[in-house]
């Protein structure tokens, strides 16, 4: 896999209203015993290649260079055995209570210390020498055994006027992932939803996506899926009511990952499944292996299907990959996930001025969705928010509700997607594609 763009330094110019505040990690109490290792990984330096687009590639065109990076997405995201063994490697975070009470036998360890492994980690430990209800003895062996906590640091954070705060959290190989923070008071209830990243980067390359101008370079894995909702709530000091798989990356790439994920957010975390939402712009047959994964054992979660067209014409020239996966084929689809699961989908369509923005093409869009018993289907209309480098433009609000009256004339509930953090580069990828132009430090 290519390796990701390189981030900024902390004296980029940025808008008024905001702040960023760069974090040097979190402080780490650490031991005599342990110290050589973590001096030795803080020594390393760190490097994050650009990735250059390959030549002839551009926005709207999916070419034969498109098509394989695709597939090698899909290919990693199915686990060898090998993959199997090692799900979890030398990484605590994701593991059930039930596999921390093994590992802790393995290591010749009575079973209740797995529990407080598990406790630690879900109490913050940012480092396995933080899990102070443990023996220093204990911790001090499994830092020297290269065991890891599995948390990430943050390299930016940014605040929005709303309160929408976006992270550019830093991985152990030193790539880095956007996760969003969103504060909403509905009717006097406090929320807090989670915009989580599957990938760093990503290849479907949208052409009205931030993320996908900035490169792709691998899968993410259970554990820096789950610490992303960990730095959100514990950052935010408020319980994460809400997550929203709408971040870098597509969710249906990387499979494996997302569902396991996504169970121990819910089993472990606490997030009811009903309130947990993967977003897909449409994989071939990832529907339908994502249904198969949620029937066993149960996993009422959301899938919201970007739609953004009203037909295959329009959406394959905003969204390259349909090429490969006609609109039709989409929707039966989610009609055979929605008879599998039980669960309806939603739709997101983002709108585009002059593109697929009119009346007439949202009465087509819910003419279609008929056509596959999904008339009803509740329609999310995300006016588009300014990408650099994408040729578009967001439309009026009256254009807005004249195409919401139109769906809802068809029978569909529709809602407007309010914009949030406009000013703090929320748009998904928007800051790590702002922040790649020097070396990380």
């Amino acid at each position: 896999m290519p390796s990701m763009p390189c981030l900024p330094s902390p004296t980029c110019q940025l808008p008024m209203g905001f702040s960023i505040q760069r974090l040097q990690g979190r402080h780490l109490h650490v031991h005599k015993a342990a110290s050589s290792l973590l001096a030795a990984a803080a020594s390393a330096a760190p490097s994050e290649v650009t990735v250059p687009r390959q030549p002839g590639v551009t926005d709207g065109v999916w070419s034969k260079a498109d098509v394989q990076l695709v597939k090698d997405a899909i290919d990693f995201s199915r686990p060898s055995q090998r993959d199997l063994r090692a799900e979890h490697g030398n990484i605590l975070l994701g593991r059930s209570l039930t596999n921390l009470q093994e590992f802790a036998e393995t290591h010749g360890q009575p079973k209740f210390r797995g529990k407080q492994l598990y406790d630690g980690l879900l109490h913050g430990a940012q480092n396995v020498l933080d899990i102070n209800n443990v023996p220093i003895a204990w911790r001090q062996h499994l830092a020297q055994q290269g065991v890891l906590s599995g948390r990430s640091s943050i390299h930016r954070e940014v605040k929005s006027k709303d309160g929408t705060t976006k992270f550019l959290l830093r991985l152990a190989d030193n790539h880095v992932v956007e996760t969003v923070g969103i504060p909403l008071d509905d009717s006097n209830k406090q929320r807090l939803t989670v915009c989580v990243s599957s990938q760093v980067g990503c290849p479907m390359r949208c052409t009205f996506c931030a993320t996908g101008k900035g490169g792709f370079a691998r899968n993410l894995r259970q554990h820096e899926i789950i610490d992303q909702v960990m730095t959100v709530q514990e950052r935010m000091g408020a319980r994460v009511s809400n997550v929203v798989f709408m971040g870098m990356g597509e969710p249906l790439l990387n499979l494996r990952a997302v569902t396991a994920a996504a169970r121990f957010i819910n089993a472990d975390l606490g997030i009811g499944a009903r309130h947990i939402t993967v977003s897909t712009v449409g994989v071939p047959n990832a529907i339908g292996m994502l249904a198969r994964a949620l029937t066993g054992p149960p996993l009422q979660l959301t899938l919201a299907v970007s739609i953004h067209a009203p037909n295959q014409a329009v959406r394959q020239k905003i969204i390259p990959s349909a090429k490969a996966y006609p609109l039709d084929a989409l929707l039966q689809d989610c009609q055979k996930f929605l008879e599998v699961t039980g669960r309806r989908v939603t739709f997101e369509y983002t709108l585009l001025a002059g593109v697929n923005d009119s009346p007439a093409q949202a009465e087509e869009l819910a003419d279609r969705l008929g056509n596959f018993r999904l008339r009803g289907s509740h329609i999310n209309l995300i006016p588009w928010n300014a990408v650099d480098d994408a040729d578009f433009t967001r439309p009026s609000r009256n254009a807005v509700f004249a195409f919401r009256r139109a769906l809802e004339a068809k029978g569909h509930p529709v809602s407007v997607r309010v914009t949030r953090g406009q000013d703090a580069d929320a748009a998904c990828g928007q800051l790590r594609n702002r922040n790649q132009k020097t070396p990380l430090s």
